[in-house]
């Protein structure tokens, strides 16, 4: 079965380049494109993407950052991945704190789109490399030290492993699990999971090898 993916963005020729370069892999199919936030609400119910990749700078009223918690209100089940031309490390977290799952460069080489793409469908946090290293240097190692057990539950986390599975992995129960994310939720300062992530590279407490 192919991977169904919709593309936001109000540039042809990218949406187009995209389409062309996605669906030159058997197991992928674009199933819709959006020129819009507001285009892509008013589709999302009828084309049923597993994967958007989306610019977050969109014209019209609605910008990017709220067309990705709006379809995610209205399709939980979907990954989101922001497409961006700049490193902003406010805008990457409003991203992620709406609920993208990915979060990739536009001037990313194709193979770092291709991977972002695959990571998310399979329930990973994908982050351009190019962004984690910037993270990694641009910020110093904060305070909360994980514990063992806690280092151990982030890395299956950004692997996007579910507390169930991370339980069966770690001979944890998953009520357990739980409290170990929510106290890493807490030490970093993370609204979920995706948002642990970066702030886990930033302080140098996860390494880009280990997302995937």
């Amino acid at each position: 079965m192919k991977l169904r993916l919709a593309l936001v963005d109000d540039h042809r020729v990218v949406t187009a380049s995209l389409k062309s370069y996605l669906e030159s892999f058997a197991d992928m199919q674009v199933v819709g494109i959006a020129g819009s936030g507001e285009e892509l609400l008013q589709k999302i119910g009828e084309w049923r993407p597993q994967v958007v990749l989306q610019d977050l700078l969109l014209p019209g009223g609605m910008d990017g950052i709220e067309t990705i918690r709006r379809a995610m209100e209205r399709m939980p089940e979907v990954r989101m991945i922001a497409l961006t031309a700049s490193t902003d490390e406010a805008r990457m977290m409003g991203a992620l704190q709406a609920g993208a799952a990915g979060y990739v460069r536009k001037d990313a080489e194709p193979e770092v789109l291709l991977a972002a793409v695959r990571a998310v469908a399979m329930g990973r946090t994908y982050i351009d490399p190019s962004v984690g290293h910037w993270l990694a240097q641009s910020a110093g190692h904060g305070q909360g030290q994980l514990t063992a057990r806690e280092g151990e539950v982030l890395r299956r986390l950004a692997m996007g492993l579910s507390n169930k599975e991370i339980a069966v992995a770690l001979g944890l129960s998953e009520e357990t699990v739980k409290s170990h994310v929510g106290s890493l939720l807490g030490k970093l300062d993370a609204g979920n999971r995706a948002q642990a992530v970066v702030q886990a590279l930033k302080r140098g407490l996860l390494g880009l090898e280990e997302l995937g």
